[in-house]
C-alpha cells in the first residue's frame, strides 16, 4: 500500500515488514496499522480513501474513523484520501483528536515527491549564472 511506504519512508514504523495492512472488507474502518516503538507498544492507525477529485470526505467518514479508533483503544490517527476534506470534517477532527492527521491528495502528492515514493524523476535542470569572482582582475 503506497499509503504505508510513504509514511515509512518518512520515518515511521522502524522495519518497513513492521507495517502492516488489515484485510479489505473487513478492516473495520482501519487500512494499516504501524508500530512507534519496536515492541510496538504505541500505533498509529491508519486510513486511506481513494476518491475521485470531485468527491470530499464529509465528517460522517471521520468520525466513522474516529469510532474505529476507539473501539481499538487507538490514540493516534492518520486519515488519507487522494481528493479533499469538507470544511466540517476538518472541524470535526479537530474538535474530536489532537491525535488525528488528515492529508488530503494535495498534500499525499507532495509527500510522496518529496520522499521519492511512486515517483520518477524524468529530468533536472541546471541554472548556471556567471561567477563575478572569476572575471575580476587578480
Amino acid at each position: 500500500m503506497i499509503v504505508l511506504d510513504v509514511l515509512h519512508a518518512m520515518g515511521y514504523g522502524g522495519s518497513r515488514r513492521n507495517l502492516r495492512t488489515t484485510a479489505a472488507g473487513a478492516d473495520g474502518g482501519i487500512d494499516g496499522i504501524i508500530p512507534l516503538d519496536k515492541l510496538g507498544l504505541d500505533k498509529v492507525y491508519v486510513q486511506a480513501k481513494r476518491y475521485a477529485e470531485d468527491k470530499a470526505i464529509s465528517r460522517p467518514t471521520i468520525q466513522g474513523f474516529l469510532g474505529a479508533l476507539s473501539e481499538r483503544g487507538a490514540t493516534r490517527g492518520v486519515f488519507i484520501t487522494t481528493s479533499r476534506f469538507t470544511d466540517e470534517a476538518r472541524e470535526s477532527a479537530a474538535r474530536s483528536s489532537d491525535s488525528l492527521v488528515l492529508i488530503d491528495g494535495e498534500e499525499f502528492a507532495d509527500l510522496m515527491i518529496d520522499h521519492g515514493v511512486g515517483v520518477a524523476t524524468r529530468e533536472t535542470f541546471a541554472i548556471v549564472q556567471t561567477d563575478s569572482d572569476y572575471f575580476e582582475d587578480p
